[in-house]
């Protein structure tokens, strides 16, 4: 491995004064990371920084050649990573990924630009088929939240570095199982150690807010958005043995969620107190009045939380989701509780349980603060990331590969042309003559055609037999697809048709169990007069 001297880094980033948790993270990180190599600070364009980092490390304008350096862009979910994005993509390096999600991001900066044509391109080269057809509900305002979490928007830029950073073994995992070509490092975030959170502080706050300062107090910090699962706890606060436990909310809440009247529906609103976006020492003080935090989350942007760490720094234990990168926390500073059917039930015992436990949590506030010092020291987490830079910085990034996901189904595609041919019915065709048809079927969709066989979606043949009488081949059972058809591909089935007297005409349609006729699909469809 090289030594510290060899390895020459530019720094790409938001910075402070920039409210944004990445640019907080970056100033911890800084002092730490800076005596382990040669490191510049690439400016960012129209976004100021605070004049105590400009004067303390050498900088330079973003797009000033690298000469030799390591770019190191530290990558989130929003806005203030425009020229970030850009740049790791144009320039490879290594990358800090925060949120293994970015769906939100491009979201911003295409359609919130006036560009759906943009989004849906961008999202179908990171997911194919799939991207292409959540984008085009898009375009009339159809969005869908499921569909912003379940597809990351991350594939391209991250086949284009050498390397990547998470902060979690679950986010490693995860980027290893969707790409094993990616070149992935878990390295834990730094998060200084403040004092513990001062008692008396908290019930100066407490008596603000008119909160008893004998009552149990949970508190839930930062940005309020439906996915912190806040009105889940709102519900909670009204079970049995939960009558005097109080929720303190502080943080910025989204347009999207509805506390108050969440609240008052449960018969709780008395208890549950609002502030809004809070400044930092301000925010201490919460924390400091609270006894149990909570960092619920579902679904994840499978992002490290820095504000749950610093809650855990100043030993205040956390009621977490039992779900992806928040499960890997040690249950001597977290409880977990499943998120689902069935949590809001789950959350109560749990609260009821820990906040009766007096000696019990006391015991997690010091093992939080222990967990924090041990595992996210800023000075240990500089130098592992110091070691994943220089191990990744020689690699030779994957590139941009068409995307390879299953293709969709009969079962969900709106159009499946195809040919069809029928093979054995040739005029004449003597009254009373009963013969072998071979039917041909070719898919020329996208589409997998799934078998019949398969229930719902399984493609079946439909034979109509019309006479003056009726359809002498209504009530049969409709012949399945033998097999699943991919795109390109044929299959044929044979069946024995007899020639009825008189006028006739026979009709072959294949239908898509629990869908439609192919006639409905633009597909194809065979019929002759007998």
């Amino acid at each position: 491995m090289a030594p510290p001297a060899a390895l020459r880094l530019d720094y790409v980033s938001p910075l402070p004064p920039v409210r944004s948790g990445i640019a907080d993270y970056s100033r911890d990180l800084l002092p730490h990371l800076a005596p382990l190599c040669e490191l510049r600070l690439l400016l960012l364009p129209d976004q100021e920084v605070e004049a105590e980092l400009t004067a303390r490390y050498a900088t330079a304008p973003l797009g000033t050649p690298h000469e030799g350096r390591v770019p190191l862009y530290q990558m989130g979910n929003n806005r203030y990573h425009l020229a970030v994005h850009a740049a790791a993509m144009a320039e490879p390096g290594v990358v800090v990924l925060h949120d293994l999600v970015l769906h939100h991001f491009l979201l911003d900066r295409t359609v919130g630009k006036g560009d759906a044509a943009a989004y849906r391109t961008e999202l179908a080269r990171d997911h194919g088929w799939i991207g292409e057809t959540v984008a085009r509900p898009v375009r009339f305002g159809g969005f869908s939240n499921a569909a912003q979490f379940a597809l990351g928007a991350r594939r391209t830029l991250a086949r284009r570095q050498r390397g990547l950073v998470v902060h979690s073994a679950w986010a490693a995992a995860e980027l290893r199982a969707e790409d094993p070509e990616l070149a992935v490092r878990a390295v834990p975030m730094g998060i200084p150690l403040p004092p513990a959170a001062d008692e008396a502080t908290g019930l100066r706050f407490r008596e603000r807010l008119g909160i008893p300062a004998d009552a149990p107090l949970i508190g839930s910090f930062g940005f309020q958005t439906p996915i912190k699962r806040t009105e889940t706890v709102i519900r909670a606060l009204a079970a049995p043995g939960l009558e005097r436990v109080h929720l303190l909310v502080a943080g910025e809440l989204s347009p999207y969620v509805f506390y108050d009247r969440e609240a008052r529906a449960a018969g709780v609103a008395d208890r549950v107190h609002l502030t809004g976006f809070l400044p930092y020492d301000e925010l201490e003080a919460a924390i400091a009045a609270a006894d149990l935090a909570l960092n619920l989350r579902y679904p994840s942007a499978g992002e490290t939380s820095a504000s749950l760490l610093r809650v855990l720094a100043v030993g205040r234990p956390v009621i977490v989701s039992d779900y992806a990168q928040f499960a890997e926390l040690p249950a001597e500073v977290a409880v977990r509780v499943a998120p689902g059917e069935g949590e809001s039930g789950r959350l109560a015992a749990a609260m009821r349980e820990l906040l009766a436990a007096g000696e019990r949590l006391a015991g997690m506030r010091r093992a939080a603060r222990r967990y924090v010092a041990a595992e996210h020291d800023p000075a240990r987490a500089a130098s592992l990331l110091r070691d994943a830079i220089a191990d990744l910085a020689g690699r030779t990034p994957p590139g941009d590969r068409d995307v390879r996901v299953p293709p969709p189904t009969s079962l969900v595609w709106s159009r499946l042309p195809g040919r069809l041919e029928v093979a054995g019915a040739t005029l004449p065709w003597a009254e009373g003559e009963r013969r072998r048809l071979r039917i041909v079927l070719e898919n020329r969709s996208p589409a997998l055609w799934l078998a019949g066989e398969r229930g719902p979606g399984g493609v079946v043949f439909e034979l109509q037999l019309r006479t003056p009488e009726g359809d002498l081949l209504a009530g049969r059972p409709w012949p399945p697809l033998p097999g699943d058809l991919a795109p390109g591909e044929g299959a044929e089935i044979v069946v024995e048709v007899r020639r009825p007297p008189g006028p006739a005409r026979l009709r072959i349609e294949p239908h898509v169990l629990g869908v439609a006729g192919f006639s409905a699909l633009g597909g194809p469809v065979w019929e002759a007069e007998l």
